[in-house]
């Protein structure tokens, strides 16, 4: 029987939390897997979709393996490289904090009987990119003449002196 395995190295998210989502997508038919995914809001849930999408298209191309036939025979979440960082406490102290991160290892089997799916998983319309189109120069016409300002008024009153230095402020 064939198998198809896909690995995926040095998650950034903690393996217990992996696993919570890994668990949902044991021994579900790829389709359902994908589906399940899809639905799913927690963090490990994207990058486990490209995972199991992966080892659908590693099916396709290498074997020749429609995805109706394929489940989800094995995943496991393995601990990786624990990545330690410092947090300054009072007194001079300091805290350690480990970054953890997670190995999955995702096997797909085939089985004989091509399971109807549950969930049809539609793919994702790409958007038609506009072409920037050079908009048409509006014709040139001659702008107005500038109008003039209206000449302000100045009215003579006291001088530069009386006006700085006064006796009394208004």
């Amino acid at each position: 029987m064939t198998e198809i395995t896909a690995k995926l190295k040095h998650l950034n998210i903690a393996p217990r939390k992996t696993r919570l989502v890994a668990d949902t997508m044991r021994g579900l038919s790829a389709n359902d897997a994908e589906a399940e995914l899809l639905l799913q809001s927690r963090r490990p849930g994207v990058p486990l979709l490209k995972l199991l999408r992966s080892a659908v298209a590693n099916a396709k191309a290498n074997h020749k393996i429609e995805q109706a036939k394929l489940y989800v025979k094995e995943i496991k979440v393995d601990e990786g490289p624990v990545m330690k960082r410092y947090m300054s406490r009072a007194f001079g102290r300091v805290n350690l904090i480990e970054k953890k991160t997670s190995h999955v290892t995702l096997v797909l089997g085939v089985s004989e009987k091509t399971k109807e799916s549950r969930f049809t998983v539609l793919p994702k319309p790409k958007k038609e990119k506009e072409h920037k189109h050079k908009k048409p120069e509006a014709e040139k016409t001659e702008p107005d003449k500038a109008k003039p300002l209206p000449e302000k008024k100045t009215e003579k009153g006291p001088g530069f002196f009386r006006r700085t230095f006064r006796r009394k402020f208004v």
